[in-house]
């Protein structure tokens, strides 16, 4: 198959072969004992001046200003970046200076991974900078990094800042946009510091299958594979609940995994087809008792990443030291409407969607229908942390019927920012009140709600042998992340999201060209410029094209007659 090279591409592979002629593996094998790191080098040099005489980094190449025999780069490590100061007399000691006027000057390129070995000094403008007394190449880039220019003052010029190539080439965008970095680290750092919350607790990380027989434990459409062995389709997962709750029939007094779950729905700015939940269930509590947990939770991880409970996001400050507001689905709903539907049938309901101009359907049921109320109505004005409880019990065929409250369950979300982030019962662990709510399931999945849960006989076994007062917990770790690092789109906190196919450009052959005008001499010069289809010459600009022509022809030296203007700016007709 052949692959269409840019000019830049092209001359990056004829200095990768003028490398090895050399006798230099642009690609080599062995370890590279790095010793220092740029990060650590600028905050601490000037303090320990001692502890950086003899240094050995690695990174990319981002910057370089030559100057003769002697030259500056910027050197990119994962921390972050560092001036280096290349003199060809000391990289090159003996009468061969190959590796400075040829290598370094010439064959090497924004984007080169090299190593360096030196020493740590004070430029006389005072910039904290690396002596380099030997330089050795570890990996030469055959495509070219987009030119990203950064002044002194902040700001930014040619920014690699389109979302469809930052987030479909993350590698790209974590290089020339390193601050990006910074949410994958505080998303870790959620992670890690939610983990150390529930171990110090006593409780256990455990993992369970994600392909499964039933599709379980939310209400979702799934992804659907087949496993050819066994000739049976199988689900990818949409929850981890169900089988959770399995471990606390075991014995286990409290058991979370973090885990992705598949969900075959739309994908906006919150959602995405494949995310990560935390899900975690503790024996012997109730959802009152949850409440308090997540409050202590999120409390203890806000502070692990930012140093207090409190985040910026847009415009609001989002305080997650407890106690929360709280308030029930039908109060919230009466709070922000001015409706009470808490003794509504499915027929009132629908007319109170019509009167609201909500859209709705008819696979729709009682508790889908003040769901869509709920979300049309009240969830945007939940921005402080607000727990919604005492859920009707159609919306919630895995919670414990309300203690006190007739046709409600012990269920609460919690909303932050208009969005929610966690969800939470008392665990139905009544075998019998169980197999008869998810027959309603099987109701609605016959009308054709392909959200409603499937019915699980293995899980309702389960049940049948005891399962204790429970309390679970599901957090949806991304959104988590989105909040705590002021993002507004869950895809700017995935290293890689879910993406559309990418449009591949048809390399179009010299007839081609030839059929649209181009004489055949000049093709690949055309190529050169980076127009490999005809699509791509018909975007560019005729009169740049036209001028571009002339200065190629020039600077490749070629003796072939330059087209007239009109006949060029025929090829764009």
């Amino acid at each position: 198959m052949s692959i269409a090279l840019s000019e830049q591409e092209i001359i990056r592979r004829e200095s990768l072969q003028q490398l090895r002629n050399l006798g230099i593996n642009p690609y080599p094998a062995e370890e590279y004992p790095v010793t220092a790191f740029a990060q650590d080098i600028t905050d601490n040099f000037e303090r320990f001046p001692d502890t950086y005489k003899h240094v050995t980094l690695a990174g990319r190449i981002m910057t370089r200003r030559i100057m003769g025999s002697a030259s500056f780069a910027e050197l990119q490590d994962s921390t972050g970046r560092i001036q280096i100061y290349l003199k060809r007399d000391d990289i090159c000691p003996s009468e061969d200076k190959t590796l400075y006027n040829t290598v370094f000057k010439k064959l090497l390129d924004i984007g080169d991974f090299i190593g360096v070995k030196g020493y740590v000094f004070l430029t006389q403008t005072g910039e904290i900078s690396v002596h380099v007394k030997q330089m050795d190449i570890l990996s030469k880039s055959l495509k070219p990094l987009p030119v990203v220019k950064r002044e002194e003052d902040g700001s930014i010029h040619d920014g690699f800042t389109d979302p469809e190539l930052r987030y479909r080439q993350r590698y790209v965008d974590l290089t020339v946009n390193p601050e990006y970095k910074q949410i994958f680290i505080k998303r870790s750092k959620v992670m890690s510091s939610m983990r150390d919350f529930f171990n110090a607790q006593g409780w256990m990380e455990v993992e369970t299958p994600i392909l499964q027989p039933v599709h379980g434990g939310a209400a979702a459409r799934p992804f659907t594979t087949h496993h050819n062995t066994l000739d049976m389709q199988l689900f990818l997962r949409i929850a981890n609940e169900l089988y959770l709750k399995r471990l606390i029939v075991a014995g286990f007094d409290g058991v979370y995994e973090f885990g992705k779950m598949f969900r075959n729905e739309g994908m906006d700015r919150t959602h995405n087809p494949e995310f990560t939940g935390l899900e975690i269930y503790v024996a012997y509590k109730d959802y009152v008792w949850m409440m308090a947990m997540v409050e202590a939770c999120l409390e203890h991880v806000t502070r692990a990443v930012h140093g207090i409970p409190a985040v910026q996001v847009g415009g609001n400050e989002i305080n997650f030291a407890g106690p929360y507001t709280k308030l029930s689905m039908y109060d919230s709903i009466l709070k922000y409407t001015g409706i009470d539907v808490s003794a509504m049938d499915e027929a009132a309901l629908r007319e109170t969607c019509s009167d609201l101009n909500i859209e709705v359907d008819s696979t729709m049921g009682k508790g889908k229908l003040i769901d869509e109320i709920f979300s049309a109505k009240v969830e945007a004005n939940l921005i402080q942390p607000t727990y919604i409880t005492d859920y009707p019990i159609e919306m919630t065929p895995l919670a414990k019927k309300h203690r006190t409250k007739d046709g409600l369950v012990e269920r609460f979300e919690l909303f932050v920012n208009g969005k929610e982030i966690a969800n939470a019962y008392s665990e139905l662990n009544d075998p019998i009140d169980q197999r008869e709510r998810l027959e309603e399931q099987l109701i609605l999945a016959g009308r054709g709600d392909d959200e409603a849960m499937a019915m699980d006989d293995d899980f309702l076994r389960a049940l049948e042998y005891g399962m204790p007062p429970t309390s679970g917990l599901g957090i949806g770790i991304d959104r988590l992340v989105m909040l705590l690092t002021n993002q507004s789109t869950i895809q700017e906190v995935l290293f890689f999201p879910q993406m559309r196919p990418e449009k591949k450009v048809k390399v179009a052959t010299v007839d081609d060209f030839i059929k649209v005008g181009v004489p055949a001499e000049w093709v690949p010069v055309l190529n050169k410029m980076g127009f490999n289809s005809i699509d791509e010459l018909k975007a560019g600009n005729p009169n740049k094209v036209f001028n571009d022509l002339g200065g190629m022809r020039k600077k490749l030296k070629l003796d072939i007659t330059m087209p007239a203007k009109e006949v060029v700016m025929g090829w764009f007709e």
